[in-house]
């Protein structure tokens, strides 16, 4: 039997969403092991000068704990 627990994050990147998340993922991979799967809970953008300059958003992670 498998044990998994969740942890939220925020990411961002300049160029959109779909990268803010593989930060997001490649970010958490580094720390916690087993990652199995997020789900991309907001997501946001930051505007400056009327353009948008990040893409931001906010992922809940579930990783598999060791036995």
């Amino acid at each position: 039997m498998s044990v998994a627990k969740v942890t939220e994050i925020i990411a961002e990147s300049p160029s959109s969403f779909d990268d803010a998340v593989k930060q997001g993922i490649d970010r958490a991979s580094k720390t916690l092991k087993n990652v199995q799967s997020a789900w991309v809970n907001e997501q946001k953008v930051v505007v400056e000068n009327g353009s948008i300059a990040v893409y931001r958003v906010a992922l809940k992670v579930t990783f598999v704990l060791d036995d």
